[in-house]
């Protein structure tokens, strides 16, 4: 996929798919680069922009934390939480519940196993290729806009029963 293409999150399909990504994927926290990768899974589904799973190796040691609570999607499967934590000269930066992953996830999505997703708007910021994402609007979802990404997208006021 190059740069150029302009995908409308209508196009995506309804159940979701799954698919590779080298672009490169990077998360900050604290003002540090807390995960960095050009090997993660998009995953894509209508109405809504790519959420994408970076592997666990793509986290520097140490900022995975187990969080409470558990929540289920109804194509993916059971949910678990992590806060991601960065060590600062004031003390610990903690982004609670900020990544989520699927240690058994349904068929289909296998390939996301034990694979972290993390929530943008909870972060100080996420890149793919240098672009800063958008966080989805709603602070539920966990998509990630770039200017290749067009909606209109679920989320916002408005469009629960989308």
């Amino acid at each position: 996929m190059t740069k150029a293409t302009v995908e409308s999150v209508w196009d995506y399909p309804r159940p979701p798919r799954v698919e590779p990504s080298s672009e490169l994927v990077e998360v900050e926290l604290g003002g540090q680069v807390v995960a960095s990768t050009n090997a993660s899974w998009r995953v894509l589904e209508t109405s809504h922009p790519p959420t994408y799973y970076l592997p666990r190796t793509a986290f520097v040691a140490g900022t995975l934390r187990p969080a409470t609570g558990r929540t289920w999607c109804e194509w993916k499967g059971q949910a678990s939480y992590v806060d991601l934590v960065v060590k600062g000269s004031a003390g610990d930066v903690v982004a609670s519940r900020a990544g989520w992953y699927y240690e058994l996830p349904s068929p289909g999505f296998e390939v996301i196993a034990g694979a972290v997703a993390v929530m943008p708007a909870l972060v100080d910021r996420c890149t793919v290729d240098g672009e800063v994402v958008v966080p989805q609007p709603g602070g539920f979802y966990g998509g990630w806009i770039t200017a290749r990404i067009v909606g209109p997208f679920k989320g916002g006021p408005g469009t629960a029963g989308w």
